[in-house]
């Protein structure tokens, strides 16, 4: 700490000497260098002393993340809400259902708008900056909330969860890309893995409106949660007027004096953001030397190629790794399987026999909570540890509880043995707080890091669709494995899962193992420390 804060303070008086108001970008080379020493000095807490609005600004752009997961949470829960069912389905041996072929097309406006909406989000991004296709993004929302809110059509509610999935798709791709741009060093895994975090928060907000309403026998236990919305598009759009642009926006559009002024709006008045300008310039000129390119078919250029790889094959493994498989959890309580009502997505098993429906909810609410509680933990991991060994580590053990899993499930008489079912629960909620101690969270700043500065968003559009599509097919496949008028796979869908994580560990591994963890860190302001050959800078 000590030598850190001695390097800032040395730090700014070297750049009295190199540079002044006059003249910002004298000696850049030499101020950019000292600036990412500088910067990769500085820990922890002295990046929450000095960037307290950075911290702020990039929460705020987070909240797009929380109405991102609060709507498919919310629209599987309302499938059996009894109001909900009355509404917008049909009777069936005397009850209310909602049939599963809407069921299935209502779930999936989600991951579509996630696919769609994260590439559709590149372009404004580089348009108009990251502040004003924010607010265009959130003002689409709102209006759409309107189509959920008055619809009784199930045909108007699927248009609108299309629709609004379109453009709750790119709050994935705006989030990222404003926190790796805005925050220093010592601060980017933190605010970036808050990305996680954020999807939690918005599942378990989710799941305590509906327990609120679900009860009630008006259309208001589904529209008073629709209406809920509303409150995050009223918050940001207060807010969104005064949030700085992203600094490194503004220098690629040589808007120099702007990006200034959004630097020291978004740092303490002891550091001298004239080194990080120089930095930031400078790096955007390594990297229009070394053609990084600002297209989408760039990421796939020899410059961005193994940074893509990297970027896409860390995301994807998150489903790979079985999280959509984690709702399912409820159903491995079960000795008898008489009903189960399938919730896209964030799935949740609602069984006539064995467990109610109360305490299915209580253990969904439980599964979120410690996933929340473990994302925080997280960011203590991250201060001590390097991005790949939490990300390795954290995949190994995931693969061996998964293995563990389907082997129990092998046992003779599986369900006349209520300890194996209860054995097989515990270790699914282990697995969730691995989860979200590890690769949960870090795949977030790993995929954000990873990436040049110019194609940094399109990286992240990238990476964020190719996850998304792989979560539709997992979205359709898990049901029929699991369903027991299908596969009925129960817990022998860990060694599924368990050996996708083996084939996901194996290329993972070799794809970080062969970029330097400083490097990964940090990929691109170290370009401006490697002044030497265009060979080395092209192999970074």
């Amino acid at each position: 700490m000590e030598k850190s804060q001695q390097d800032i303070t040395s730090g700014t008086a070297a750049a009295d000497e190199v540079s002044t108001h006059d003249a910002p970008l004298k000696d850049i080379g030499n101020e950019s260098r000292l600036a990412t020493e500088i910067e990769h000095s500085m820990t922890f807490m002295d990046g929450l002393r000095l960037y307290p609005a950075s911290i702020g600004w990039s929460a705020f752009f987070s909240l797009g993340v929380i109405m991102t997961a609060f709507d498919p949470q919310l629209l599987g829960s309302l499938y059996a809400t009894p109001a909900f069912q009355r509404d917008f389905g049909y009777m069936y041996k005397g009850s209310w259902i909602i049939s599963a072929p809407w069921q299935t097309a209502l779930g999936m406006g989600n991951p579509i708008g996630q696919v769609l909406g994260a590439l559709a989000a590149g372009y404004p991004m580089e348009w108009y900056g990251r502040k004003k296709t924010f607010a265009a993004c959130v003002v689409g929302t709102a209006a759409f909330i309107f189509m959920q809110f008055f619809t009784r059509s199930i045909v108007v509610l699927l248009l609108g969860e299309l629709i609004g999935g379109l453009i709750l798709g790119t709050y994935t791709t705006i989030a990222p890309t404003y926190a790796s741009e805005v925050c220093p060093i010592a601060l980017r895994g933190h605010l970036t893995s808050y990305i996680n975090l954020c999807f939690v928060t918005g599942q378990l907000l989710a799941n305590g409106v509906i327990a609120g309403t679900s009860q009630l026998d008006t259309h208001w236990a589904y529209s008073a949660p629709f209406a809920l919305q509303w409150l995050w598009p009223l918050v940001i759009l207060i807010g969104i007027p005064f949030s700085p642009e992203s600094p490194w926006w503004l220098i690629r559009n040589n808007r120099i004096e702007e990006a200034e002024k959004a630097l020291n709006r978004l740092s303490s008045s002891k550091i001298d953001n004239k080194l990080v300008l120089a930095m930031m310039i400078e790096t955007d000129r390594l990297e229009l030397e070394m053609e990084t390119g600002t297209r989408y078919i760039d990421v796939f250029n020899k410059v961005n190629i193994r940074r893509t790889e990297i970027a896409v094959a860390v995301f994807t493994t998150q489903v790979f790794s079985g999280i959509y498989l984690v709702g399912y959890a409820a159903y491995f309580f079960q000795r008898k399987f008489i009903r189960i009502v399938r919730l896209i997505d964030t799935v949740l098993i609602k069984v006539v026999a064995g467990l109610n429906g109360g305490k299915a909810f209580d253990m969904s609410v439980g599964y979120l909570a410690l996933g929340w509680v473990c994302t925080c933990l997280s960011w203590i991991l991250i201060s001590k540890f390097g991005r790949r060994r939490i990300y390795n580590v954290g995949l190994a053990i995931l693969t061996v509880i998964m293995f563990i899993i389907g082997i129990l499930d092998c046992t003779p008489n599986f369900e006349n043995r209520p300890t194996i079912i209860w054995a097989e629960s515990t270790l699914m909620i282990i697995w969730n707080g691995v989860f979200d101690l590890s690769i949960g969270p870090v795949c977030y700043t790993i995929f954000c890091e990873v990436s040049a500065t110019k194609v940094r968003t399109k990286t992240i559009a990238v990476a964020t669709a190719a996850q998304a599509l792989v979560g539709i097919a997992m979205t359709v496949a898990i049901p029929y494995m699991i369903n027991p008028d299908q596969a009925n796979m129960r817990g022998k869908m860990g060694f599924f899962f368990g050996q996708s994580k083996s084939f996901s560990k194996a290329s993972d591994k070799g794809m970080l193992t062969a970029v330097d963890e400083r490097r990964i860190i940090s990929a691109v302001p170290d370009m401006v420390l490697v002044q030497g050959s265009r060979d080395q800078r092209e192999n970074i």
